[in-house]
């Protein structure tokens, strides 16, 4: 109901500010001007990260007289340094080596993160809370305070100067307990009620309701628990202490006193990138599947 003026009093009409065509088109042109902006500014940092690796696949592939060339393509092309390096080292032996201890280590963490994840997101217990924030501590804790206790642990056991040395360790990250306590929270409650509803056991529960609902979650997580085994250094040399083992180690080979010989050396570091990035290739889509739910949650 429009309220009546009271005696005596005027009533005034104000009118709405009448909106122009103009001003939708320059709306939208302060848009695309921002996001303009947004991929210039995302362009140049995708640039600046794949700069260190062009140079990386430039160096190896010039000639060994040209090896030290600031030029910005290398030519003409040679795959000497590949060959030197080939021959240098045992490469099936380090890729096969690397490769197994970087799959123990991914497996191992998505394991004991998926077992633990579900557990503290499941199921409510005394001093869950407590315990958790003991998961979350050990991701503060440096890795120097624990190096020493492992590697005693490690030669008591006798697996030192072995991979499954490197491996034992690092079967669990705070990492991957934390990120899919967090997914396992996001898949709905409903469907965990009414498996256990169903009959289905604690464990029959996760494998066929909660992991099938994890699909794009743990492959994200297992590329980069992957990612960052592959990449390590500093245990594997603490623990192998010879250059034959892993291909991180078998870098130092080309590495002396006298220099470093550039050529055989940047083409070591190409074939170890070659593995991560197929392994990146060929779960794309569910690595941006992973990240995008993981925004949306």
């Amino acid at each position: 109901m429009t309220p009546e003026p009271a005696p005596g009093s005027t009533l005034t009409l104000v009118e709405a500010p009448a909106h122009t065509p103009s001003d939708g088109a320059v709306g939208y042109r302060e848009s695309r001007v921002r996001a303009a902006i947004g991929h210039v500014v995302l362009g140049l940092l995708g640039l600046a990260c794949i700069v260190p690796v062009y140079w990386l696949y430039a160096t190896s592939l010039r000639a060994p007289e040209d090896v030290y060339s600031l030029a910005l393509f290398p030519w003409p092309l040679s795959g000497a340094s590949y060959v030197e390096a080939w021959g240098a080292v045992d490469m099936p032996r380090l890729l096969l080596n690397t490769f197994v201890m970087a799959a123990m280590i991914a497996l191992g963490q998505l394991l004991t993160g998926l077992l633990a994840g579900y557990a503290f997101a499941a199921y409510r217990f005394r001093f869950q809370n407590a315990l958790y924030l003991a998961f979350v501590a050990t991701w503060l804790v440096p890795f120097q305070v624990t190096m020493v206790p492992n590697y005693v642990l490690l030669n008591q056991l006798g697996t030192l100067n072995t991979v499954a040395g490197v491996i034992i360790p690092n079967l669990c990250s705070a990492l991957a307990v934390i990120m899919l306590r967090s997914h396992v929270r996001s898949v709905p409650f409903e469907l965990l009620e009414a498996a256990r509803m169903d009959g289905r056991s604690a464990w029959s529960t996760l494998w066929t309701v909660v992991v099938p609902n994890l699909g794009p979650a743990l492959a994200a997580l297992g590329v980069l628990l992957f990612v960052n085994a592959w990449n390590e250094y500093f245990w594997p040399a603490l623990v192998l202490q010879r250059t034959d083992a892993v291909l991180q180690l078998g870098l130092r080979s080309f590495m002396g006193t006298e220099g470093n010989d550039w050529g055989p050396l940047m083409a070591t570091a190409g074939l170890t990138c070659l593995p991560v990035l197929l392994l990146y290739l060929v779960l794309q889509r569910r690595i941006v599947d992973g990240f995008v739910r993981s925004g949306l949650k």
